[in-house]
C-alpha cells in the first residue's frame, strides 16, 4: 500500500494495441501516462476497449508486439499477473464462498507469505477501514452486495498493491449503494494515495471518482481529460453526446447570427453559412415567449425533485432539453421562451 504521503506508483502504457486469435481488434495502439496516486477512469459503452486496457494493465492480456507497460521505471510487459503486485476488484466479486470474511481477505496474504502477525494486522486494519468488522465470522452467502463489495475492497487492498485495478465494481448493486459505496471508495483512494484505474459505463461514477477520465470509442481514445473539461469542453459529437445530455440546435448563421427554425442566437466570431451548435440543459433558461431567443411549445414535464425537465417542441429541428427550478410548474402545450447562456455555446 502507498501512504496518502507518498506518489504512488506511475503506470506508462506505450503503443498498446490488442488483436485476438479471431482477428478482431479490440483495442487499437494507445499511450497513456497515469500519474501516482492517481485515480483514472476508463469510460465508454460496452466493445470499446476499456476492460481490455485494464487486463493488460494487470497482465492478465499482453499487448500486440510492440507495445509496453511500465510501472515506474520497470518494464512489467512480460510479467504474469501474480509478480505485477496489483490488486484487483471485480463486479462478480470473485470471493471464496467456502471461506469466512475474514479467510477472504487473509487468503491473498497467506499466498504471499506473510508471517502469522502480519496476516493478522493487515486483516484487522482492513476490517476497520471498511467498517465490516462485525462480519468477520460471516460466510459471504450470508453477506448483502454492498458487504461483499466492501470484503472484495479489503481482499484487494490487503495485499498492499502498488496499483489497485476496479472492473465494473458497483454495476450489479441497487442505485442508492451504488451511491453509498462511491463515496466510500472515493474517500478510500484519497486517504490511501494509491494509483487506481477504474473501469466503467456509468457517467456518474466517472464523474465522481476520476481525477481524470479515458473516454473510449471502438477501441480508440476519443478524449483525456479531468471531469470538467470531458463535460464542459468535449473534443466530438461522440464524447459531446456520451458524457450528459446535449442539444443541438441547427441553422443558418449570417452577420453573426445564427437563425433556426424558433428563433435567432447571436454568436461571436463565426462565418457565416450552415452551422450546428451544442449546449446542456443547464446552460438553457425559460424566458417569456415575448423576447426570448427561441420560441417553443412545451412536449413534456419531467418533476425530478430539486428540477424539472422540459421537453421543448419547435424552438429547433430537434427538441430542446431544459433543466429549470424545481418549484416552477409548466403544463404540456405550454408556449415558453427558451434562451442560452452564450458562454456555454459549443460549435464542434
Amino acid at each position: 500500500m502507498v501512504d496518502s504521503r507518498g506518489r504512488g506508483t506511475s503506470i506508462r502504457i506505450r503503443e498498446c494495441a490488442k488483436t485476438f486469435p479471431d482477428g478482431t481488434r479490440a483495442l487499437e495502439p494507445m499511450s497513456l501516462e497515469i500519474h501516482g496516486g492517481e485515480t483514472v477512469v476508463f469510460l465508454g459503452p460496452s466493445g470499446c476497449g476499456k476492460t481490455t486496457t485494464l487486463r493488460i494493465i494487470a497482465g492478465l492480456e499482453s499487448p500486440d508486439s510492440g507495445g509496453q507497460v511500465w510501472f515506474d521505471d520497470e518494464d512489467v510487459t512480460a510479467l504474469p499477473i501474480e509478480h505485477r503486485n496489483v490488486g484487483m476488484v471485480f463486479q462478480s466479486y470473485a470471493l471464496f464462498p467456502n471461506m469466512n470474511v475474514e479467510e477472504n481477505i487473509a487468503y491473498g496474504l497467506k499466498i504471499r507469505k506473510f508471517s502469522r502477525g502480519e496476516v493478522s494486522s493487515r486483516v484487522e486494519e482492513m476490517l476497520d477501514m471498511m467498517q465490516i468488522h462485525e462480519l468477520r465470522h460471516r460466510t459471504i452467502n450470508q453477506l448483502s452486495g454492498g458487504q461483499r463489495q466492501r470484503v472484495a475492497l479489503a481482499r484487494a487492498i490487503a495485499v498492499q498493491p502498488k496499483v489497485l485495478l476496479l472492473d465494473e465494481p458497483l454495476t450489479a448493486l441497487d442505485a442508492l449503494l451504488r451511491e453509498r459505496l462511491r463515496v466510500d471508495i472515493d474517500r478510500l483512494l484519497r486517504d490511501l494515495g494509491i494509483t487506481a484505474v477504474y473501469v466503467t459505463h456509468d457517467q456518474a461514477e466517472a464523474m465522481s471518482l476520476g481525477d481524470r477520465i479515458v473516454v473510449m470509442s471502438h477501441g480508440r481514445v476519443a478524449q483525456v481529460g479531468t471531469p470538467r473539461q470531458i463535460y464542459f469542453e468535449p473534443r466530438d459529437p461522440f464524447v459531446a453526446d456520451f458524457i450528459g445530455t446535449m442539444n443541438r440546435l441547427s441553422g443558418v448563421v449570417e452577420n453573426g447570427v445564427l437563425t433556426a427554425r424558433g428563433g435567432s442566437v447571436e454568436l461571436d466570431e463565426h462565418p457565416d453559412g450552415p452551422i450546428e451548435i451544442l449546449f446542456r440543459p443547464e446552460s438553457a433558461t425559460i424566458g417569456n415567449t415575448g423576447n426570448s431567443m427561441l420560441q417553443g411549445r412545451v412536449s413534456g414535464v419531467f418533476f425530478l425533485g430539486d428540477r424539472t425537465r422540459l421537453i421543448i417542441e419547435e424552438a429547433g429541428e430537434e427538441p430542446v432539453i431544459v433543466e429549470t427550478a424545481g418549484s416552477r410548474e409548466f403544463e404540456t402545450g405550454q408556449r415558453v421562451g427558451v434562451d442560452i447562456d452564450r458562454d456555454a455555446i459549443l460549435v464542434l
